[in-house]
This record gives structure tokens, C-alpha cells and sequence, in this order.
């Protein structure tokens, strides 16, 4: 599969909310542990996300949902990148760059001036995704994901 030229960068509908779960349960539960955060935002993206400014986007491949990413609103200003996720099988195909390369392009047209994200430095090939992308470190503060060890922006304009 060429990604580039198959797959589909859709907006969140509440018909596709289910995906949000399911594919963020898949590497959570993977690699970390399911939070009391994550539980609230994934089983409500709608009133968690949508409904308090940000945005949750699809990648779909054949009319199949294989990744999905969320810009949470911090302020009018600032917005983490997060929940993104790719279904294992197709990870490795450029998927997450598309879904980025879109959340970057939604930033610059909304005139926002960041993008900030949280990860773990075990997911090495997100954080060179991240750097790739002009995402560089700055200081973590405590208590926001149990699970997060670095802390990232992006400046937009």
C-alpha cells in the first residue's frame, strides 16, 4: 500500500468517535497503561475535544479507519498534538506523517502559535517523526501523563 496516494485524512464525525478508543487502547495498552485521563477523554471525544475547541481527525484507507489524531485546545493560541495512533500492520507506511503534516497545516491556517505534545522517549520512531517535523524539547512539567518523560513544541508562525 502507498500511503501517500490511499489514504484519506477525514474530520470527526460522531458516527467515527468509536476509533478514537479503540485504535489509542491498541499502543496504550501496548506499550503503557490506559490513564484515568485517557479513559475520560477516549470514551468522550466529542465532549472532551470537540466540544471545548480542538479537533480529531481519521486516517482512512478503503473505508477503513487505520489512524486517528486529536489537537487538543489549550488556548486560543496553543493546541497538543495528541491521541495519535496507528493500527499495527500498516504503522511504518508514512501515516503518521500525512496526519501530521495535516495538524500542521491546520495550525498555520487557524494562525495558532504552537503545538505542543507529550511522549515517552521509548517510542523512538514518534519522536523522530516529531523532531523531522521541528518539534523540539523543552521542559516537562509534572503530572500530566503518568507515562510522559518528554515534552515537545512546535512554533507556527
Amino acid at each position: 500500500m502507498n500511503a501517500d496516494l490511499t489514504v484519506e485524512i477525514i474530520p470527526f464525525s460522531a458516527e467515527l468517535a468509536a476509533p478514537v478508543k479503540i485504535l489509542n487502547l491498541e499502543w496504550l495498552t501496548k506499550y503503557f497503561k490506559v490513564e484515568p485521563k485517557d479513559e475520560i477523554v477516549l470514551s468522550d471525544p466529542q465532549g472532551q475535544i470537540i466540544d471545548k475547541g480542538g479537533f480529531i481527525f481519521y486516517a482512512k484507507h478503503n473505508d477503513v479507519i487505520i489512524g486517528t489524531v486529536s489537537l487538543i485546545k489549550i488556548d486560543d493560541s496553543v493546541f497538543e498534538l495528541s491521541k495519535m495512533a496507528v493500527t499495527d500492520g500498516v504503522q511504518g507506511l508514512g501515516i503518521g506523517t500525512k496526519m501530521l503534516v495535516h495538524c500542521i497545516a491546520v495550525a498555520q491556517e487557524n494562525e495558532w502559535d504552537k503545538l505542543i505534545l507529550y511522549s515517552n522517549r521509548k517510542l523512538e520512531s514518534a519522536i523522530h517523526l516529531y523532531e523531522k517535523f521541528g518539534f523540539v524539547e523543552i521542559p516537562l512539567e509534572a503530572g500530566i501523563y503518568e507515562r510522559a518523560d518528554i515534552k515537545m513544541e512546535r512554533t507556527i508562525q
